[in-house]
């Protein structure tokens, strides 16, 4: 019974979250002022959700070679491979820690044949059996093996958080390849578009020029007008293999056997991304997870340091026999023993109190990065935010700019047919219309990558009551140990659910 209350024992600090500085609003998502009663309604406890599954968050926009290409990313990117394989990795790591809380038990069977020579000459031939067995086990008095596996399960939680927002990261570069790739095809095709407007526009001055009513230079400005746009349309051929290939990798493929249809916006502009509470940031994010799952680990390695300030507690066991059979073993060849012990370091020059000073100093390091991440995460969201508000207003004027540079290359067209305007007018008409139509693209390009990367900066997903919690680190099952060690054991092997 004194072993048993012992062994509840836990040296160092159980974990508890650090405060943060949460917002009550993102600013630019609008909102009340901070502190009132409708800002604080819909705040609740926040806990982490590293391990819930994110779901399809790219239907929103409703593209289906996008959704196929993204649902892709979870088998076949490389780099979430690796994280799979780290997570593993780091489950097998608790297991060894588990290991820890049960007996070591070794044995050791060596037959012999001998032969003596004897004064007449005659050898004397014999056999001998022998076996010997050891026991050892360091009963977990302090907690320190209960600290080290709580430290390890902390450490696997933070590698399932890193496979979770290597998905995510993935998923995230993919759609932005895409929709930046669908901006090329935008592009290429409004190209297209225009150039039957500027080989018209080239074909009147070459008509004009040939009759004498123009000069060669109008011709001459108009061809080249012409020339200069094909090579833009061009270009972006060079840009589209880019981004093609970029999601060729990242799906795992080799870009020599993969392509893409070309495709238009199917939309002008991409859907609402609702930020939500500022508070459930905290639960989306994957990387704010691994920060605090790493934070926890280091919490318990204070414990494991504060622990070995303590004596280790063993107790061994040693079976052995001899005998010139294999079976039955005479009893009187038998011996055996039982000890315990309790080593207790007297002198190490300042070692475990380095050691100490050093877990905590690693602490004190994992906080700044969680509260650095999650300030980032923050800013990274008000980025985004930002960007597609002010970005939507770009593309709104971008738009009307464009229909109005078309309608005056019209109108300035007819005109110099008419002899009413030179030829100057149209070129710069046209010029604008080209550098219009470049800059709409352009900012509906970056409209729709500040759409993906709002998502990911959110975390990937903004329902969080749609996020069943996977409590992976449940599956590894260790039988119980003969002692009350074990309830604890089984506990830190759990995802907190605080």
């Amino acid at each position: 019974m004194a072993i048993a209350s012992l062994a509840g024992c836990m040296a160092g600090p159980d974990y508890v979250r650090p405060a943060d500085v949460v917002p009550a609003q993102f600013k630019e998502g609008g909102g009340v002022a901070k502190g009132t009663a409708e800002t604080r309604k819909g705040w609740k406890p926040i806990a982490p959700l590293d391990e819930a599954d994110r779901g399809p968050w790219w239907r929103v926009f409703d593209d289906p070679p996008l959704s196929k290409l993204l649902a892709e990313v979870e088998f076949s990117n490389q780099n979430v491979a690796a994280a799979a394989a780290a997570y593993d990795q780091a489950q097998q790591i608790i297991r060894q820690g588990q290991s820890g809380l049960f007996p070591t038990i070794t044995t050791n069977y060596a037959p012999t044949r001998r032969r003596t020579p004897s004064s007449g000459g005659d050898a004397v031939y014999s056999n001998g059996f022998s076996n010997a067995s050891n026991a050892s086990w360091e009963l977990d008095v302090w907690g320190r093996i209960r600290r080290t596996i709580e430290a390890d399960a902390a450490s696997a939680q933070a590698s399932a958080a890193d496979l979770a927002n290597a998905k995510l990261s993935a998923q995230i570069q993919l759609a932005a390849a895409y929709f930046n790739l669908r901006a090329t095809d935008e592009l290429q095709a409004l190209y297209e578009e225009t150039l039957v407007l500027f080989r018209r526009t080239r074909d009147i001055s070459k008509n004009q020029y040939s009759v004498g009513t123009t000069s060669r230079a109008d011709f001459i400005t108009a061809d080249n007008q012409l020339l200069t746009t094909e090579a833009a349309a061009i270009q972006t051929g060079v840009q589209r293999a880019q981004f093609e290939h970029a999601i060729a990798v990242l799906i795992g493929r080799s870009p020599s056997d993969f392509s893409i249809p070309k495709g238009r916006w199917k939309a002008k502009k991409p859907p609402a991304i609702p930020a939500g509470v500022p508070s459930e940031l905290l639960e989306r994010r994957p990387d704010i997870a691994a920060a605090e799952r790493d934070l926890q680990s280091r919490n318990a390695l204070i414990g494991v340091a504060i622990a070995n300030f303590y004596p280790r507690v063993s107790l061994t066991a040693a079976l052995s026999f001899a005998a010139t059979q294999p079976w039955p073993v005479a009893v009187a060849n038998e011996s055996w023993s039982l000890a315990g012990s309790a080593a207790q370091t007297l002198f190490d020059g300042g070692l475990l109190d380095a050691q100490r000073a050093a877990a905590v100093a690693s602490y004190s390091q994992a906080v700044a990065s969680y509260r650095q991440t999650v300030l980032t995460a923050f800013g990274q969201v008000e980025d985004q935010l930002a960007t597609i508000r002010l970005t939507a207003q770009q593309v709104a004027r971008l738009d009307r700019a464009v229909e109005e540079a078309r309608e005056a290359v019209s109108i300035y067209l007819n005109q110099y047919r008419e002899g009413t305007v030179v030829f100057t007018s149209v070129a710069n008409a046209q010029s604008t219309l080209i550098s219009n139509i470049r800059s709409a693209v352009s900012a509906r390009q970056s409209l729709y990558v500040a759409t993906v990367d709002l998502v990911g900066a959110l975390g990937g997903g903004w329902d969080a009551s749609r996020l069943p919690p996977i409590d992976e680190l449940s599956r590894i099952a260790a039988p119980p140990p003969p002692v009350p060690a074990s309830a604890l054991a089984a506990s830190v092997a759990q995802p907190d659910s605080r």
